[in-house]
């Protein structure tokens, strides 16, 4: 079978570029969106890097569930965590209590889930490169 994990982690990388875009253009929810699957398909891509399909969205559930080999260190899973807030509720109206999703997200938000996103693909590839990142 082929390793299509290169592919996951090109992907990964031109999310992180819409997610800096949608920062750029004020569409914080939607680079909130982006960051976190920037990231999903970073970890996915390392999964696939070491043989394993990986399956899910949360990316803090998806970087504990690599080898020891890959272990990604814990304020990397925070990081994780906090991306996976912007999942649902960034997309959705129902995920708040009241108002559209981009009434809730502002530039702080779309910083540092941009800043989250880097650091989990910063990972990854040296993960993949064969130099784990800590």
């Amino acid at each position: 079978m082929v390793n299509r994990g290169p592919d996951w982690m090109r992907q990964a990388g031109r999310d992180l570029e819409q997610a800096e875009d949608s920062r750029a253009a004020d569409r914080h929810e939607w680079a909130c969106f982006a960051a976190h699957q920037a990231a999903q398909k970073a970890v996915k891509a390392l999964h696939l890097h070491l043989g394993q399909e990986a399956w899910g969205h949360l990316v803090a559930r998806l970087l504990t569930e690599l080898p020891d080999k890959a272990e990604a260190p814990p304020e990397l899973v925070d990081r994780a965590k906090i991306l996976d807030n912007y999942y649902i509720p960034a997309r959705y109206p129902n995920g708040h209590p009241e108002g559209a999703p981009f009434e809730h997200y502002g530039r702080l938000q779309s910083e540092g889930a941009i800043e989250h996103a880097r650091a989990v693909l910063g990972f990854a590839t040296a993960a993949v490169a064969g130099r784990p990142k800590r």
